[in-house]
Order: C-alpha cells, then sequence, then structure tokens
C-alpha cells in the first residue's frame, strides 16, 4: 500500500522541486488540447502529465521513501489548485518584486544545472529569456498565492503546553516517537591571508591590459575563457541574466546596471576578487552581462606565516591566557562570526544547532568525534570567492542522535504538534471550500477514491 504523507508535508515539498519541469513546459493552450485534464477547480486546471511528472519527482526527491497512487497525488495536486483559486478569491497579493526574485532564483538554479541560460531555454523549447521569465513569472505567482493563503488559514493556530504534551504521550503510546539526529554547536576564529597591494596592483594592471584588448576588437568571451576564474566561464563565457533583485553580489549588480550596451567596465572589486564586465543586452528590468575575474596570488610566505600566527593563538587559549571569545573578538577576521563569539549559524534555519549527519563529508571528518569544549587542528580553508585563510573550530555543545525527549527536546516537539495542528486546520478548511468551489473531475479519476469529497458526492 503506498506510502501516505501529509498535505503540508507534501506541499513543502512541490515547492522545493524542479517546478520548471511542471509548469513551464506543458501549461498552453496547444498542450491542454492533446494533454488529458484531470481536474478543473475554478480556473485551474490539472493534467494527467502533470501528475505523472510530479508522481516521479516525488519519488526521486525522497529518494523512494515516498511512494503514491495516481489518485493520492492528483488530491494533493487538486488540494494546491484550491489554495491557489481561494488565495484569488480572498484578495491575497503578490508583489511584482516577490514573483521576480523567486524567478531569479529559478534562472540561476537551472543555469547551474545545465551549464549556461541558452541551454536551458533550448532544452525546454522557449524562443529566448523573456519568453522563460514569462512562462516562470505565472508558475511563481501561483506558488506565493499558496504559500500566503496557507499562511492566513493558519495564521492564528498556536498549540499549549498541555497540546503539545498530549501529543507526545499519543506517540509515545504508538511507539511512535521520533528519531532526532544528532546536533553541534560550533564556534570558529579565522584569519585571512590577504594579498599584499603588489599584488592587488598587479592584478588591476593585467585587467586594465584585458579591458582595452576588448576595446579594441577583441572577444569578451575568448578572453573570458583564457583568463577568468569564474567557474562558468567554460560553459557561457561568464555570461549571466542579471536583475536588481538576482541573488548576484552587490557589485556585480551595480555595475551591470551602470553600463551601456557594449561597453566595457573598469576593474572593480568585490569578495570574490576584481573583475571587468561587459553589458551585452538590456531585456525589460533584465540585464546580460559578461565577466572576467581574477584573484591576486598569496605567496607561500604569507600562508605560513598566517598558519603560525593561529597556531600561536590557539596555543596562549589551551594555556589560559585569553578565552576563546577574547581571542575571536581580538584576532578574527571572519564579519559573519566575529561579534558573537565566533559562533557558526545555519543559514537556512537562522540558528545555531547543526545537523551532524548534514554537513559536508570533509567537515564531519574534522568534528565528528570532537567533544564538547575540543578543539580541532589549525587548518587551511577557502570562502566561496576564493579568499584563502587559516582556522581552528571549538565544539560549543553537541547531541547525540536519541529518541525524542519531551524536556531536552520540547522546541522541537512543540514545532511537530503545531505543524500537525495547522495540517488539520487546513484539512477542515479544504473540506468546507470544496462544496462552494467549482469542481470537474475527469471521467478517469471519478473512480478514485479521495479523503475529501472532491466528487460532490451525498454523504448519508
Amino acid at each position: 500500500m503506498p506510502q501516505k504523507t501529509t498535505t503540508l508535508n507534501i506541499t513543502k515539498l512541490l515547492f522545493t522541486i524542479g517546478i520548471l519541469l511542471y509548469n513551464a513546459l506543458e501549461v498552453n493552450a496547444q498542450k491542454i488540447k492533446v494533454d488529458g485534464v484531470a481536474v478543473v477547480i475554478g480556473k485551474n486546471i490539472v493534467l494527467d502529465s502533470d501528475i505523472a511528472k510530479f508522481k516521479k519527482e516525488i519519488e526521486l526527491r525522497s529518494e523512494g521513501k515516498v511512494t503514491i497512487s495516481d489518485c493520492e497525488m492528483l488530491e494533493e495536486l487538486m488540494q494546491q489548485k484550491l489554495l491557489s483559486h481561494h488565495a484569488v478569491v480572498d484578495s491575497v497579493t503578490v508583489s511584482d518584486a516577490e514573483v521576480s526574485s523567486n524567478v531569479d532564483r529559478s534562472i540561476q538554479y537551472f543555469t547551474q544545472q545545465y551549464g549556461s541560460l541558452d541551454k536551458v531555454i533550448n532544452a525546454y523549447g522557449f524562443n529566448d529569456l523573456d519568453d522563460l521569465r514569462s512562462e516562470l513569472y505565472n508558475v511563481q505567482k501561483e506558488n506565493i498565492l499558496v504559500e500566503k493563503e496557507q499562511l492566513k488559514v493558519t495564521e492564528k493556530v498556536d498549540v499549549t503546553p498541555e497540546e503539545v504534551r498530549l501529543y507526545y504521550n499519543g506517540l509515545k503510546e504508538k511507539g511512535e516517537l521520533p528519531e532526532f539526529p544528532a546536533e553541534i554547536e560550533l564556534a570558529q576564529l579565522v584569519m585571512n591571508a590577504s594579498p599584499t597591494k603588489q599584488e592587488n596592483d598587479k592584478i588591476i594592471a593585467k585587467l586594465n591590459a584585458l579591458r582595452q584588448e576588448i576595446i579594441d576588437g577583441a572577444s569578451f568571451r575568448m578572453k573570458a575563457i583564457i583568463n577568468s576564474k569564474d567557474p562558468g566561464v567554460v560553459e557561457n563565457g561568464g555570461k549571466y541574466p542579471v536583475t536588481k533583485e538576482s541573488n548576484f553580489i552587490k557589485e556585480f549588480k551595480e555595475m551591470a546596471f551602470t553600463l551601456d550596451v557594449g561597453q566595457v567596465s573598469e576593474p572593480f572589486k568585490s569578495d570574490f576578487g576584481y573583475h571587468i564586465m561587459q553589458l551585452h543586452q538590456i531585456k525589460g528590468n533584465t540585464r546580460i552581462a559578461s565577466h572576467i575575474l581574477m584573484q591576486p596570488e598569496i605567496p607561500e610566505s604569507r600562508l605560513t606565516e598566517i598558519r603560525l600566527k593561529v597556531e600561536e593563538i590557539k596555543r596562549d587559549i589551551e594555556q589560559g591566557k585569553l578565552t576563546f571569545e577574547e581571542a575571536v573578538e581580538k584576532y578574527s577576521d571572519d564579519k559573519d562570526t566575529k561579534n558573537s563569539g565566533g559562533l557558526i549559524i545555519n543559514q537556512n534555519t537562522g540558528e545555531s544547532k547543526l545537523n551532524l549527519i548534514g554537513l559536508d563529508p570533509a567537515f564531519y571528518a574534522r568534528v565528528n568525534d570532537l567533544k564538547k569544549g575540543e578543539f580541532t587542528d589549525v587548518f587551511y580553508d577557502e570562502s566561496r570567492g576564493g579568499e584563502k585563510m587559516y582556522k581552528f573550530l571549538l565544539m560549543k555543545d553537541r547531541t547525540d542522535t536519541h529518541t525524542a525527549d519531551l524536556v531536552e527536546d520540547y522546541v522541537k516537539i512543540q514545532e511537530l504538534a503545531l505543524l500537525k495542528k495547522k495540517e488539520e486546520v487546513i484539512e477542515k478548511w479544504a473540506k468546507d471550500k470544496i462544496k462552494d468551489t467549482y469542481i470537474k473531475l475527469g471521467e478517469d479519476y471519478k473512480k478514485c477514491t479521495f479523503s475529501k469529497n472532491w466528487k460532490k458526492e451525498t454523504i448519508r
């Protein structure tokens, strides 16, 4: 029997899977004529192909842990369309900025997956970037409508301590208490090996020379392939679509919106190094730009100097000459952790707890055997932008994998209880709204057994 998951869990999964594969290719008038219509809800349509694609995608994304029948998949999609329909009825507003930001993230994601923007456009049969953006705009707008309607329906839902206790005891009686993975809290002290002024000047001079060659007629793309440190340059010559809502670094976006078409910028600095940029096209709110990224060399002597300094700081802490927090405040160059005693924050949750199992393998190997209060050895690292550094880590706290405990894990259990209550509220809301919503099921799906009365049958 298929493993059924709750509506909100499937909803979360639907938001995170390849949305472009779902709507951007298939939902158009031509396709609807040849593809079977599974259901119409209000003005929203679910196609037979949507069911097949989402079903396959969920099974792949869950690594086979979630299997779902066609009828169950259709019901989950009907729930999405019902939320979307009533978001419009309830006058839920979605700003262009919100949608555009999501569209930019989608385009960047697929560009990374396929290697270049042109490959994304060609792979999915779009005419150009405008065609792709237009289709994605509609998709992402519906996603945001669904999310906001869910928040609207559940905004006043809360759980009392007694409800949390009853929820926990219910799981315990059924032998269904969850296993919580090992979690750790880490802090770090980082010292960067910054390039000398001589090395910076050398890179700027080289970029100025490349800029002049390009102005004189040389190919920007070929110069980028030969000289740029951007990994994307091999596929697309460093060419990217840029909007003001893009996740690109501030300096990159600002330069893209400063240039005229065909103009090559003077060298400019970012956390990644030094760049020159050429603007190729202006398409509405999107700028298509290429760049060449170069990074100054760090002499081996400078790297050795930094390593020895960090090792000295670590010894001073171990000998009690200063505390770890005092050392971080005095010496650390990491702007994200310097003012929090070196504490590393989970960027996905905003919390200091890190899932040990979910860490990068190399990082996991460094900290897995550490006990609370222990340090790693000093080690070399590089930032995403190629900045070189030496650092060491402190295990501030750790909790090993364990079965849920009401006292130790109260906050997590409270979150699970609240999620369950919200799911129940959404379920009740959907059952009520179905009564007053236009729904037309395709013949092939009228035989399905649903958990809600989508067929609007008389209940005796």
